[in-house]
């Protein structure tokens, strides 16, 4: 059976390498240029953090997501509880309520079966304080060598209330942009754990369910026009990425983004940007600017969201797509970066 034409990356060199996998300009050039056309999807598609279908007269949202992350265990959680929250959260960007998640798990010849029991066990009550049930999943052992002790990749389905449509096709001039809480916890804690570093005050995953805080913003009137979870690629991949789908100008202030000292001076001396560092527990919410002061009311009551603020708006600019951030020294220009600052961190 004959299936689409599935052209090449014009900038493909005929081997995937680290940071195609990541969330930089090489996976949106993977996506737009290998894999929709493959699918038979065009390319103006809407791109959002799950697919909303139409079942039996409701709507639901439905996700995958692969994990991949070392260390397996890390301060703040581990790859089970990263593979539930993960999935949980893409659902949640969607306004839909989590309903139930399948697991494949690649396990590793010379795992130990501590270790698994401990992340099993843990992944179990994350699903459970999240309230879904993993419902289906698979197994296979792979060889000694092959595996980095345990992938997993998990798919959920959620509900998305009646009358709530979100996503970037839905952000409008004059939107206020928000700001869930503080960044760059998580990709710092996996490098600490990762390189053995000692930083005091020590540094935790972010890792949370957003789901709640979600439903809370639904609950109380103010249904965002879009949600993004601040995963791989940090808060700048993710603006950057909304802002071409919209074709809107995003205006960011950089004084009223929230990173915490610790985070910040542990990007200064790794070099890194905590803009584009890795969170688990952060999304950006686009609100009709009336309802801006009542949504942060709302994050602020949530776990990890008591530096929840809003950065910045949405200016009207049809077909520019860009980000702009103020910073003290002038205007700086986000785009993706070309691969990932930090590789394995989800």
């Amino acid at each position: 059976m004959s299936g689409p034409a599935c052209p090449l990356p014009v900038a493909e060199e005929g081997v995937i390498e680290r940071g195609h996998g990541g969330g930089g300009a090489l996976t949106s050039r993977l996506i737009a240029e290998l894999f929709l056309p493959c699918f038979g999807v065009s390319s103006a598609a809407p791109l959002h953090d799950g697919a909303t279908l139409a079942v039996g007269g409701s709507r639901l949202a439905f996700t995958t997501d692969s994990f991949v992350v070392t260390p397996l265990e890390f301060p703040g959680g581990d790859i089970g509880v990263l593979a539930v929250i993960g999935t949980v959260n893409d659902l949640a960007m969607c306004g839909a309520r989590p309903l139930a998640l399948s697991a494949g798990f690649i396990l590793e010849e010379g795992l130990e079966i501590a270790r698994l029991r401990r992340i099993a066990a843990s992944m179990g009550r994350a699903a459970a304080a999240a309230g879904v049930r993993v419902a289906t999943g698979d197994t296979k052992v792979v060889e000694r060598g092959k595996g980095d002790g345990i992938y997993i990749t998990t798919a959920g389905i959620g509900l998305i209330p009646a009358g709530i449509t979100i996503g970037p096709a839905e952000v409008r001039p004059g939107d206020a942009l928000l700001l869930s809480g503080d960044l760059g916890r998580h990709g710092i804690a996996i490098m600490a754990a990762r390189e053995g570093l000692g930083f005091e005050p020590a540094i935790g995953s972010d890792l949370a369910c957003l789901a709640p805080a979600v439903a809370d913003l639904i609950d109380a009137g103010v249904t965002p026009h879009c949600l993004r979870d601040l995963t791989r690629g940090g808060l700048a991949s993710a603006l950057v990425e909304i802002a071409a789908a919209a074709g809107v100008e995003l205006r960011v202030d950089a004084a009223a983004v929230p990173v915490c000292e610790a985070v910040r001076g542990a990007c200064e001396i790794l070099g890194l940007d905590p803009w584009y560092v890795a969170n688990e527990g952060r999304m950006v919410a686009f609100v009709a600017e009336q309802h801006a002061a009542r949504a942060l009311d709302v994050l602020r009551r949530h776990p990890g969201g008591a530096s929840a603020a809003m950065i910045g708006r949405v200016v009207a600019a049809p077909g520019r797509g860009r980000v702009l951030a103020a910073t003290i020294g002038g205007v700086r220009v986000l785009d993706l970066l070309s691969g990932e600052q930090l590789p394995r961190i989800c």
